[in-house]
This record gives structure tokens, sequence and C-alpha cells, in this order.
């Protein structure tokens, strides 16, 4: 059903397009100065009324996230995947969107450390679920999208590697404003390696959650003492 695929894509779009309203909104109002550097993202989002906007989409970015891991993990499962690396993936995803959650909710102006581990589980821990993707990818048959599909994920995941560096690197030597412009593309390019997925998606049939009851076992001197008693 190709309507599976609109989910990523409407993340990717959602969330890029969330980030540059408050961008613009926070450039409009005078809460950055951009004759001072160009801004971060949380800086962009640390004041009001932006930063109710900016908590908001990344809330509902981080709900995205979650339903997105779980479809891709299950549908790895279904191909014949069993692996414990598929499980890290997931548990890396849930992670990934507990991070984003916490960068939009604890701003870097009032709880600065809260929001830099929630950008390091956003940002590192999103950059090592997508190497286990490009990974999985590799290996999992049917392989959607053709012989494309695992060196553009392999060389977005890369660019997003670099830029992590260089936002680091650029920061330790005080060159902020070219951190934040990497910072930026880090997000763009984690945003779209999410709507990458509707590559995969796009063969989904549907989606459902199963719960499973716990089987009991009846110890054998108790299933013969209840045979006795019905006869």
């Amino acid at each position: 059903m190709w309507a599976w695929a609109l989910l990523p894509i409407f993340l990717a779009v959602f969330a890029t397009a969330g980030i540059w309203v408050v961008y613009v909104m926070s450039v409009s109002n005078g809460s950055v100065n951009l004759e001072e550097g160009f801004p971060y993202i949380s800086t962009c989002g640390s004041y009001p009324p932006q930063s109710c906007i900016f908590g908001q989409v990344l809330n509902i970015g981080a709900m995205l996230v979650v339903w997105i891991c779980v479809i891709r993990f299950q549908q790895i499962r279904d191909y014949g995947c069993h692996s414990h690396v598929n499980s890290v993936g997931l548990a890396l995803g849930f992670l990934c969107a507990l991070g984003t959650s916490m960068v939009g909710n604890f701003q870097q102006s009032n709880q600065l450390e809260t929001h830099l581990i929630g950008a390091f589980l956003a940002f590192v821990i999103g950059i090592i679920y997508f190497w286990i993707q490009t990974y999985l990818t590799y290996r999992v048959k049917p392989r959607h999208g053709g012989k494309w599909i695992v060196p553009l994920r392999f060389i977005l995941t890369l660019l997003a590697t670099v830029s992590l560096i260089l936002m680091f690197a650029f920061f330790s030597k005080q060159m902020k404003s070219i951190a934040a412009i990497c910072e930026w593309i880090l997000a763009i390019i984690l945003f779209f390696l999410f709507g990458l997925f509707c590559v995969d998606f796009w063969y989904l049939e549907g989606h459902f959650f199963h719960v499973r009851k716990r089987r009991v076992v009846i110890p054998t001197e108790v299933q013969v003492s209840t045979v006795a008693l019905s006869l």
C-alpha cells in the first residue's frame, strides 16, 4: 500500500519546514541577531514564542520516528532477518526519538545539560542508527530501491558523520557560525534519511501489532490428575 510511504516523507517535510519556520520567527522578532553570526537550531528555538513551536515540532517528529523505527524493525524481521543487529537498531531509534523530544522540551537557555544530552542522543545515536540501517539494507532481501539504495544510504550517513565531526571541530576553534551551519546540514541530512524509508515502505501492504499470550506449561502429573478426575 503506497500510503505507508507517505509517513517518512511527512516526517522529513514536516521537520525540515518546522525548524526553518522557527528560524524565520527568531530572526523576525529579534531573538537572534544574524550580525553576530549564524545561529544554531537550538538557539533559534530557545525563546518564546518560537520555542513553543520548536518543542511541538520535535515532539511530533519524535513520535513519528518511533513509529517509523517500529515499522522498519518489523519489516526486516518479516524478510527473515532475525539478527540482534536489528533489535539494537530499534533500541537506538527509540533513543534518537527520546533525544529529539528532549532537545525540544529542554531549551538550552533553561536546561543546558539536559539539552546537550538530548542533542547527543538525537545526532550521535541517530547517525549510528543509520549506519545500522545501511548494513541491514545490504543484508536483507528483497532490497527495495535497486542497486542505488545502499550506496545512497551509505553516502548520506557518511555526510552526516562528517558534518557532526566538523561541527565539533569548528566549535572547538570558536568558529561558531560555521559549526552552526554544519549542525543545520546534519539535521537536514538526518531528516532526509528518515524520509528515504519511503522507498522501503512503498511495498508494505499493511502494518499490525500482535500481542502473544504467554504459554502456560502444565506439569505432566497435573495433566494426568485432571484426566483421571474427568473420567
